[in-house]
C-alpha cells in the first residue's frame, strides 16, 4: 500500500539522505510490474518492487550506479518482456511491457513525504518534471491517490466477516460491515473496517450503492436472513455479489427465487458458494478464498 511504502521511504531517506525512486507509470499485457508499483534504492539496499525477476535485479544495479554520479533529472526506461524485442528487453519472457520512471531523491523531498503520511487523503503526480510538480503538457505522467475506489460491503459481522476484513485491509479495498445484531462482539473487535453499522436486513438495499466498483459479500447468520438480503439486492448492478453457504442451501434458495419470478440470468451472476474452491475449512481459509475471488474479479478486466 502507498502509506506503508512511504513510511519506510521516510525512514530510509532520513538515514541515507539520497536514494533513487523507481515508479511503474504504465504497463501492458502480462507485465509483472503494474502501474503504481514502486521501489526505492540506496547504495546498500532497496525495498518495494517494480515486478521482480532479472529485470528488477538489473534495474536495481543500474539505480545504484546512478548514486555514484551527480544529480539527474527524471527519466523513464521502457522494459519489454519478450526476448525477440529489437530493444528494451527486460530479460523476462512473460510478455507485456512496462515503463519505469526514475527519480533522484534527497532530503528536500521529506516535507512532501510528511504531507503524504499525515494527510487523510492525497494525490501524487509523477511526471517528467518531478513529483507533484504541475505541468500542463507533461511528456509522461502518472497520478496516484490513496482513495479506495473498490468498496466491499460485507453483510454479516461474524467471525468470517472479521477474518475477511483483516485480509482485505492489507489491500486497496474500502471495507464496510453491516449486521442486524446489536452489540455483536466480533463487530466490536473489528478494527479493520472503514465503517460498521447495525441495520435492519429488511432495509439492506438502502445501505449499499450500485456501481462497477462495489463488491457485495453476503455472509449473514443464516438461511432466512440470506434470503431477505439476496432478494433485495439481486436486481441491482454491482461489480461482484457473492453468497456464503452450502451448495444445498444455495440451490434451495435460488430455486425458491426462480419460482417466485426472479430472473435466472441475474441469479446466475451471483458467486455462490462464495470464494475460490481451495477446500476451505477454517474461518481464515474461507476469508482467504473469498479475498482471492474478489482480487480475481477486480483484476480480470485490467
Amino acid at each position: 500500500m502507498v502509506l506503508d511504502f512511504y513510511t519506510e521511504f521516510q525512514l530510509r531517506l532520513q538515514s541515507e539522505k539520497r536514494l533513487v525512486l523507481m515508479v511503474v507509470i504504465a504497463n501492458e499485457g502480462s507485465s509483472p510490474g503494474r502501474k503504481g508499483f514502486k521501489m526505492a534504492v540506496t547504495k546498500d539496499g532497496m525495498f518495494g518492487t517494480i515486478g521482480g525477476g532479472i529485470m528488477e535485479h538489473k534495474l536495481v544495479e543500474y539505480a545504484q550506479s546512478l548514486l555514484d554520479k551527480p544529480i539527474f533529472q527524471p527519466f523513464i526506461k521502457h522494459q519489454i518482456h519478450d526476448k525477440s524485442a529489437p530493444k528494451d528487453q527486460s530479460g523476462m519472457i512473460c510478455s507485456g511491457q512496462q515503463s519505469i520512471a526514475f527519480y533522484d531523491i534527497n532530503s528536500d523531498f521529506l516535507p512532501l513525504v510528511n504531507q503524504i503520511l499525515t494527510n487523510g487523503s492525497f494525490q501524487i503526480t509523477y511526471n517528467n518534471l518531478g513529483i507533484n510538480i504541475p505541468s500542463e503538457n507533461p511528456e509522461w505522467s502518472f497520478v496516484e491517490t490513496n482513495s479506495h475506489t473498490h468498496k466491499v460491503y460485507i453483510i454479516g459481522g461474524g467471525h468470517v466477516g472479521l477474518a475477511l476484513s483483516e485480509v482485505l485491509s492489507r489491500m486497496d479495498f474500502e471495507i464496510h460491515i453491516l449486521d442486524h445484531r446489536e452489540n455483536l462482539n466480533t463487530m466490536m473487535q473489528n478494527n479493520f473496517a472503514h465503517s460498521k453499522q447495525t441495520v435492519e436486513f429488511g432495509e439492506i438495499e438502502n445501505y449499499i450503492p450500485e456501481g462497477n466498483e462495489i463488491y457485495v459479500v453476503i455472509m449473514s447468520f443464516g438461511y432466512r436472513t440470506d434470503e431477505v438480503i439476496i432478494r433485495q439486492l439481486i436486481n441491482k448492478d454491482f461489480k461482484y455479489i457473492g453468497l456464503l453457504g452450502s451448495k444445498e442451501k444455495i440451490a434451495t434458495l435460488f430455486q425458491n427465487m426462480i419460482t417466485d419470478g426472479f430472473d435466472k440470468d441475474r441469479i446466475a451472476k451471483v458467486y455462490a458458494p462464495i470464494g475460490i474452491d481451495i477446500k476451505s475449512e477454517t474461518t481464515q481459509e474461507i476469508a482467504i478464498s473469498v479475498a482471492a475471488q474478489l482480487i480475481r474479479v477486480k483484476n480480470q478486466n485490467r
